[in-house]
């Protein structure tokens, strides 16, 4: 059963509200084009073709200021040394930095550097990345088949800032243990829960 469980308007002591994932619908293909001619290369190289296609690509909106990103990005470290060149591993920021310049390149390229991030981490200075994914928060993991076809989308696992639950990325790696051992993956897949993306002004879709 898909659960696209939703806090919306939650509110955490010192966090905004909270945004989840639209999920996706299941079998979604890839958006090759969209990935390869919108994004912008701020850290990590240019996104190659060749670097998503026959294997599992996991695509992560995330950005330098969220909280909720600050979060995972240990469990973010250990899937790139996990994953090596089993599957590809590509970062998208999609916040507006007419609003928020602290997610423009520098603060990207900072963030990377200070984690140590090699794959490929990209600005999407038009939003229409986003769009395509229907990304609604930050982190939005998606990740796809050798086929191109999404799997799985959803949260980590299941911490969050202040709920000590531990960062293990449960969820997301039975997902990609699955794919990896040519398996489909089954069972719950939980919405992710961030702080929303940061819209142009006058930009915001309709899932905002």
């Amino acid at each position: 059963m898909i659960h696209g469980r939703s806090n919306a308007g939650e509110r955490r002591p010192g966090f905004m509200a909270l945004t989840p994932s639209t999920m996706l619908p299941l079998g979604t293909p890839l958006p090759l084009e969209s990935l390869l001619q919108e994004l912008i290369p701020v850290h990590g190289g240019p996104l190659r073709a060749e670097l998503l296609r026959g294997r599992p690509v996991l695509v992560l909106f995330l950005c330098p200021h969220c909280p909720f990103v600050k979060h995972i990005e240990p469990e973010i470290d250990r899937l790139q040394a996990d994953l090596g060149e089993r599957a590809a591993l590509v970062g998208i920021c999609s916040n507006s930095t007419l609003t928020h310049p602290q997610d423009g390149p520098e603060g990207m390229a900072q963030q990377a550097r200070s984690r140590g991030w090699t794959f490929p981490y990209l600005a999407d200075p038009n939003q229409t990345v986003a769009r395509a994914f229907r990304a609604a928060c930050t982190p939005d993991p998606f990740l796809f088949d050798r086929d191109g076809r999404l799997a799985y989308r959803g949260q980590l696992d299941g911490s969050r800032p202040g709920n000590a639950v531990p960062l293990d990325g449960r969820d997301l790696r039975a997902a990609l243990e699955a794919l990896l051992a040519g398996r489909p993956v089954e069972g719950e897949q939980i919405a992710s829960i961030g702080c929303n993306i940061k819209w142009h002004p006058g930009n915001s879709p309709d899932w905002a």
